[in-house]
């Protein structure tokens, strides 16, 4: 997400979609551009969650232009060792 810092980022959990909302602020640059390769344009991503996803324990980190979401099963989706009685 070049361009996107932390103050410019919203994510979102609501009915089951997870909601990423970027908002690029606009570079000042001294001259004229030529050419131009990225703009600075708002963008929203939506993404249906798997009902196995535990959505209070999502969380998100922005670094250097990287988001990383985690995302955990939720502990009763989450396979468990049954013991073998005698």
């Amino acid at each position: 997400m070049p361009g996107v810092n932390k103050d410019g980022l919203a994510v979102t959990v609501d009915n089951g979609e997870l909601v990423i909302v970027g908002r690029r602020g606009d570079r000042e640059n001294p001259g004229t551009a030529l050419y131009r390769e990225g703009r600075a344009v708002d963008f929203r991503r939506v993404f249906d969650l798997d009902p196995s996803i535990d959505t209070a324990k999502i969380t998100a980190k922005i670094e250097q232009g990287i988001l990383t979401l985690t995302l955990p099963k939720a502990e009763e989706v989450k396979p468990r060792r049954i013991k073998v009685s005698d």
